[in-house]
């Protein structure tokens, strides 16, 4: 019994840190960058994009950024979503190790897509 309270503590607490990153994400500016021209970068697999996924955003899945960021401007802005945020903020860590300055998480795509869809 004491096992499974302590999973669900943990269950709920990675819940609660996952609803404020959202919040602050989403207040975070992000749709304005869009407006300016931020390219939405979706890190998931071409599967996964193939169900679904933001108009115009470009896909270079977590698996072949290290070998694909080439394809990429490093002066423009780059905000990367996957699934549910977690590729996401790898590909933020590696594109910034490569020299590029403007990336920043969007978390979820469809979380963006509601907040883009809401402004």
């Amino acid at each position: 019994m004491k096992n499974i309270l302590i999973f669900v503590g943990i269950i709920l607490t990675l819940y609660i840190i996952y609803k404020v990153y959202t919040f602050q994400t989403l207040d975070d500016g992000l749709d304005q960058k869009i407006k300016k021209g931020a390219v939405i970068l979706d890190v998931r697999t071409e599967k996964e994009f193939a169900t679904g996924h933001i108009d115009g955003s470009v896909n270079i899945s977590l698996g072949t950024i290290r070998e694909r960021y080439t394809e990429l401007d490093p002066d423009k802005t780059y905000i990367t979503v996957c699934s549910h945020g977690l590729r996401s903020v790898k590909v933020e860590h590696i594109l910034k190790e490569k020299g590029f300055k403007k990336v920043y998480n969007g978390g979820a795509w469809v979380d963006l897509q509601k907040n883009i869809e809401k402004k």
